[in-house]
């Protein structure tokens, strides 16, 4: 189950929860044991480099049971790692992060921030879990545009109806020395799917994006397999690319929504080290 879910058949305790546990575990930090700071720096550690260390298995299975016991909307827990914060673990549930104390008898939904580093830890790791393999990309259902000496690679997922998709496509312009393979991702409607297999059957599939999305030049109607168009739409469900656009730099991270042709220029060189 996806976390909002969760998070409406739950909404109503929530707050009270949250703030019971923030008030156990800050009793909890006053005065930690030995053992207790000892096991949270090394957490602190791993974390660091984005490694979460596991719970111990008793404290795993504990929590695992209490929580699928008390919340059957949970029909699965996948991971309990301890975090840097003494008492709290981190619960991953698919691709979503909660957190919870060692008896999971609270539930907490949120970010959880080292104000030391001003890192977002819930941020960085859910980055690493929504990261998708680049080469792993099934570019034979993209097309491709390269511009300059195309060194630099990204891959967007994009539906032709998508009003931060043409915002997008205009800041991707600034932007040279890159090669973009481009995914018809038509999740908005039939008309969606209807420019997007004329895109996709054109003569010049680049060209014929480009004249609608940054000249409003509907394409002219062409027929031909668009079986890729729905392995995009398949592919995109199954590894949760819910809105366009979304972008997969060559690292692996996922970017959702759009960003400018700064923002891309500063991704692109943090990708390349």
């Amino acid at each position: 189950m996806n976390t909002p879910s969760l998070r409406r058949a739950l909404a109503a305790p929530a707050l009270f929860a949250f703030v019971l546990a923030l008030a156990a575990l800050a009793l909890t930090a006053l005065a930690p044991s030995a053992h207790a700071q000892g096991s949270n720096a090394a957490a602190s550690a791993a974390q660091a480099g984005g490694n979460p260390q596991p719970a111990d298995a008793a404290t795993a299975a504990r929590i695992r049971k209490n929580l699928m016991e008390r919340l059957p909307q949970i029909d699965k827990v996948d991971e309990v790692n301890r975090t840097s914060m003494p008492g709290l673990f981190e619960v991953r549930i698919d691709t979503d992060i909660v957190y919870t104390d060692a008896e999971a008898n609270f539930l907490i939904y949120g970010n959880l921030v080292d104000t030391r580093s001003k890192r977002n830890l819930t941020e960085e790791r859910q980055a690493k879990l929504n990261a998708l393999d680049f080469d792993a990309l099934p570019l034979a259902d993209a097309f491709t545009v390269v511009r300059g000496n195309g060194k630099r690679k990204i891959a967007v997922f994009q539906d032709p109806n998508c009003g931060y998709c043409k915002r997008f496509e205009r800041d991707l312009q600034k932007v040279d020395n890159i090669t973009v393979h481009m995914f018809l991702l038509p999740i908005l409607g039939k008309d969606s799917t209807d420019k997007s297999g004329h895109i996709w059957c054109a003569k010049d599939r680049a060209k014929a994006w480009q004249d609608w999305m940054l000249r409003s030049q509907v394409p002219a109607a062409a027929s031909c397999d668009t079986a890729a168009l729905k392995r995009n739409v398949d592919f995109g469900r199954k590894h949760r690319i819910n809105g366009t656009p979304t972008l997969v730099l060559a690292d692996g991270t996922r970017v959702p929504g759009a960003i400018n042709a700064e923002q891309l220029e500063k991704m692109l060189a943090e990708a390349a080290r």
